[in-house]
């Protein structure tokens, strides 16, 4: 069994002055990543308005399919053009961890 997280460090839109504004672009997102079978929240950075830290956690057979558990759901959050994907913090846990 192997377990991969990944913590993703997005840049909000301008606009996003308030925590109403903030989590209008944040639960679009969490709602996308959860499609894909994951573990996603807010888990950083909540005082900052327009930054986030989104959590994804994937359980899996092998390293290869939570890996492309995981690659689907940063090439998603990449993709939206209303925010911008600063970093991406990857991790995977096995068997011998």
């Amino acid at each position: 069994m192997y377990t991969e997280t990944a913590v993703f460090d997005l840049l909000l839109p301008g606009d996003s002055h308030s925590l109403k504004q903030k989590r209008s672009y944040i639960r679009p997102i969490l709602a996308m990543l959860k499609k894909f079978e994951v573990s996603a929240a807010e888990v950083g950075l909540h005082d900052l308005h327009g930054r986030a830290l989104l959590g994804v956690a994937v359980v899996a057979a092998d390293a290869a399919q939570a890996r492309a558990v995981i690659d689907t759901c940063e090439n998603q959050v990449a993709g939206r053009p209303e925010i911008e994907l600063l970093s991406v913090k990857r991790r995977v846990y096995g068997d011998d961890d």
